[in-house]
């Protein structure tokens, strides 16, 4: 069975940019659909504390004029009434702009919680391949960083958009009841702004785009430097990580710098034209009252409590102008955040859950793939056939291997560095799928086998055991959830590994330290083997994990191995050949290709063999140790 062909070199870091804002927030929320849950609730506190808004301008204009200018004697009641039932309104808006905030918000981090969870699980479900085209640190800047830029514009940027569109629809209706004369000069003030104002977008959406990446890059050099501590210091090149570190924050600093001009002038222009709109409505709105114009235009007669609350209006009308630049600049934040994001999303899962893959833009599990089906039962021979694999951007590295591996086998697979046996063993557990040929496990083709059921029946075990920043007993639980602590120990002895536990610190309630490093190497492998063994699998793929110990850890390791592969098909990274001495098959690669295949006794009395040659070096070398 063939893999479909595909371009892994970026996990869709860029994808789709050159789609509208529009589009990207339309495919955002339809991501995140709890967003839109009671929308209607909201937009209409939000036109009640938007309506409430313009009670200021009509309060002001009725006190002047009705209660102290017309009457001889001011009008104390009305006024007081007047004022009195604004600042009712006034404390209604409130109420309303508070519940539709805490909605807002409550709603929107509802609805990042999913789209965090759907990126953190498709990033899972890509190849190892996919995965590694981008620096760790980078794709938790996806779920991370990059999401919070989404989150601040949803709980709050997004209903302002629609807020201030309507107080500016508001206020222009309330001044051409006014006068719309003066209401005409006021647009005509703003006009140049609105006119650029989708240039200056565009700019600023292209250079967030390029933050949101810096940004990435940043986090990913954090993460690596950290990781790779140990190295650094090791090494004495502090001072040159430093100096990458550096390079990699000013490259974010003059990314954010570059988006700084297009706001600032943005910002400029909202300035001018607030101070040019009150200048002129006040100096018109005098003219058209007093008649200096000469002009008799319908609306013209303004009072003195008219041209004030104008000038109240014009704040209104400017501030939705100001606070809409600010929120679109902030929505083209977001927009650069939300399309790295769907940049994961829109990557293929390349190595598909033939039992029903779960959609990342729905949510929902797809209908399994033709022909799915579990594991049979018992033991698990392992056909490979006609396998072959390349790298995207490199040559093969595996060149048509055809061999039956059988069930309850212990096969130590050899070859110098660089011969294609990781590749070999990622293939074996479906963590990368090959370009041609096909591997079978108890006749099943690796691509029809549900996770649920290969996840279960086959284990890998790494050179170096990860373990998780917990206990030995919760590292341990990772093979079998739920196993108790009676459970485990059992596993334990029946691995030669319980007087080792029992002398922990803690015992199994020890904690291990970030990626287990309060532990040794040793004991980190023996925590993974034992997490192996609990899991109870019918075939192990181990990468020799005794290569990197000192000798009294190989042995314990050793004994350890000998219990988990006890009727089970093994497959091992044979680095040392004392366990491909051990093994009943062995498998040996040059340069991608199966060459030589037998036991130990059968491969090692070829004289011409490459078996035996790396096995004539390794003893010569032990001798002279």
């Amino acid at each position: 069975m063939t893999a479909p062909a595909r371009d892994s070199s970026r996990l869709g870091v860029e994808a789709r940019t050159d789609e509208s804002a529009l589009h990207t927030i339309r495919r955002g929320l339809a991501l995140t659909p709890h967003a839109l849950r009671g929308l209607w609730i909201t937009l209409l506190l939000a036109v009640i504390a938007t309506a409430g808004k313009v009670v200021v301008p009509i309060a002001v204009q009725a006190i002047l004029d009705r209660g102290i200018i017309e009457p001889e004697v001011p009008d104390i009641a009305f006024v007081a009434g007047a004022a009195g039932l604004a600042a009712g309104v006034l404390l209604v808006t409130a109420v309303c702009n508070i519940v539709m905030n805490r909605r807002l918000f409550r709603l929107a981090e509802t609805s990042l919680a999913t789209l965090r969870t759907r990126a953190f699980r498709h990033i899972h479900d890509l190849s190892l391949l996919t995965q590694g085209t981008e620096q760790r640190g980078a794709l938790v800047s996806r779920v991370t960083s990059d999401v919070d830029t989404v989150s601040q514009f949803m709980s709050f940027g997004g209903i302002m958009l629609v807020v201030m569109s309507m107080q500016l629809l508001l206020a222009t209706a309330v001044m051409v009841f006014y006068s719309w004369p003066l209401a005409l000069v006021v647009w005509l003030c703003y006009l140049p702004i609105l006119l650029l104002m989708g240039t200056l977008q565009r700019r600023v959406r292209a250079r967030f785009q390029h933050v949101r990446t810096q940004v990435g890059r940043m986090l990913g050099g954090v993460s690596e430097a950290l990781v790779g501590s140990a190295t650094v210091r090791a090494y004495g090149i502090e001072e040159r990580t430093r100096s990458t570190q550096a390079a990699r924050v000013r490259e974010v600093r003059d990314a954010q710098f570059s988006v700084l001009r297009p706001q600032s002038a943005s910002f400029f222009l909202s300035e001018t034209a607030d101070g040019l709109a009150t200048a002129v409505v006040v100096v018109v709105g005098i003219l058209l009252g007093t008649g200096a114009l000469g002009l008799d235009l319908p609306g013209g007669d303004l009072t003195a409590g008219g041209v004030i609350a104008f000038v109240f209006l014009v704040s209104l009308f400017s501030q939705p102008v100001r606070m809409g630049i600010e929120m679109l600049m902030q929505a083209q934040n977001a927009v650069a955040g939300w399309r790295r994001v769907l940049g994961v999303l829109d990557t293929p899962a390349d190595v598909a859950d033939p039992g029903g893959a779960i959609d990342p833009h729905t949510g929902e599990r797809g209908a399994p793939v033709p022909g799915a089906r579990a594991l049979p039962e018992g033991p698990l021979d392992i056909e490979i056939d006609a396998l072959h694999y390349r790298y995207p951007t490199g040559p093969e590295v595996l060149h048509g291997l055809d061999v039956t591996l059988p069930a309850r086998s212990r096969i130590a697979i050899v070859g110098e560095t660089g011969s294609g046996k990781t590749t070999l063993a990622k293939l074996l557990t479906r963590m990368m799928d090959p370009a041609s040929g096909e591997i079978r496990l108890g006749g099943v083709p690796l691509p029809l086998v549900p996770y649920s059921s290969l996840r279960s029946r086959v284990i890998m075990v790494p050179q170096e055991g990860f373990l998780f920043d917990t206990t030995v007993a919760e590292n341990l639980r990772y093979g079998r959830p739920g196993a108790s602590d009676e459970e485990m120990h059992r596993a334990l002895d029946e691995l030669g590994l319980g007087a080792w536990a029992r002398e922990l610190p803690e015992g199994l309630d020890t904690p291990v330290g970030q990626r287990g490093e309060s532990l040794s190497a040793g004991e980190r492998q023996l925590v993974a083997l034992a997490r192996a063994y609990l899991a109870d699998p019918d075939v192990i793929v181990l990468d020799e994990a005794t290569s990197a110990v000192d000798p009294a850890a190989d042995v314990r390791l050793q004994q350890a191995i000998d219990g988990l592969a006890r009727g089970r098909t093994t497959i091992t990274i044979a680095h040392r050949l004392s366990t491909a001495e051990r093994a009943d098959g062995i498998l040996v690669l040059d340069h991608g290709a199966l060459v030589e295949h037998g036991t130990h006794a059968e491969l090692v009395d070829l004289e011409d063999g490459i078996y035996a040659g790396l096995h004539r070096s390794w003893v010569a070398h032990r001798a002279q140790r």
